[in-house]
């Protein structure tokens, strides 16, 4: 799920462990959060949690189940880590005098940490993340230098933009080179989002050429091109885990873009056939799919195109 991703790019961006930059780590970030898949970062708050209700949180909001066993991993290879090096959780801030074994220990984000994690996504993410480093005596200048060294990189129109790591970033950089090159070499660049950044790129003035007024980025698919040449406008859906076009997602596309006078040519991107088959029940008939492994084909939800008589 996108929040997940987004949840494992804060981690990075606080420089944790390696060994807690995984699924585990961002869902208990989550839950310490009580942020679900469809909620906005600003609305994170301040929990005092224990880890069974951690565990019952993810499953309940992330559908992901961990056995009971699990609670002792979660605490001493999330939560000690996120206490003593990552510097953005404390323990029992309800009652200091509570005995470090007890079952009701609690856990939650400190008020520093809540108020940056709260701007990710916004203009003031960059300024916030880099007072609460500075406030956790980290090296901010080290880590941004690290940081900028190991951004995905993607030119649009002659302009360089960095985007930040993660699965979902490197496959929406395959379909603006290799999707575009292969199937759409003349179309525009309208808009793309980065999972930290959500409008990385938007160009204003094409958009509002084509009838689109964009007020809220939500909306959007993950990448917008305008191939005039052909009449054509492309809106794709980059699927790492979440998000292809799916009967639901096909009518607010229809919707949002109706007074686009293109022909509107909805694309569900996949970076191989494994991730492809795990979605396969939810695409929408009439819409496309590609395949990042084997760029050079795309697969139509079509069942009549080839019945009709020439």
């Amino acid at each position: 799920m996108k929040k997940i991703f987004e949840a494992l790019d804060i981690l990075k961006q606080l420089d944790a462990p390696k060994k807690q930059q995984n699924e585990r780590s961002a869902l208990t970030l989550l839950a310490l959060l009580s942020l679900g898949n469809k909620d906005v970062w600003s609305s994170s708050k301040k929990t005092l949690i224990r880890i069974h209700d951690i565990m019952i949180f993810i499953k309940k909001r992330y559908n992901k189940a961990y056995a009971e066993n699990s609670r002792e991993t979660i605490r001493r290879q999330t939560l000690h880590q996120f206490e003593k090096e990552v510097g953005i959780v404390e323990r029992n801030s309800d009652d200091l005098s509570r005995p470090t074994n007890s079952p009701n220990t609690t856990w939650s984000v400190t008020d520093d940490a809540l108020e940056a994690i709260k701007k990710y996504g916004t203009e003031e993410w960059r300024a916030s993340i880099d007072s609460l480093m500075k406030k956790l005596g980290k090296k901010v200048k080290a880590f941004d230098k690290n940081r900028r060294n190991t951004l995905l990189k993607l030119r649009i129109g002659g302009k360089e933009y960095q985007l930040s790591l993660g699965k979902h970033n490197e496959l929406q950089i395959d379909i603006v080179t290799t999707f575009k090159a292969h199937f759409c070499k003349d179309a525009k660049v309208l808009y793309l989002g980065d999972t930290a950044h959500k409008m990385l790129f938007l160009d204003k003035t094409e958009m509002k050429a084509i009838g689109i007024e964009v007020s809220k980025h939500d909306i959007l698919p993950d990448i917008v091109l305008l191939d005039q040449t052909q009449s054509r406008l492309y809106l794709i859906e980059a699927v790492t885990s979440h998000g292809p076009v799916s009967n639901k997602r096909l009518i607010e596309l229809n919707e949002y873009f109706s007074e686009v006078r293109y022909k509107k040519i909805f694309v569900s991107a996949f970076p191989d056939l494994k991730e492809f088959k795990r979605h396969v029940d939810d695409l929408a008939w009439e819409t496309e799919v590609w395949i990042a492994e084997i760029p050079e084909h795309m697969i139509h939800f079509n069942g009549d195109k080839f019945l009709k008589a020439d």
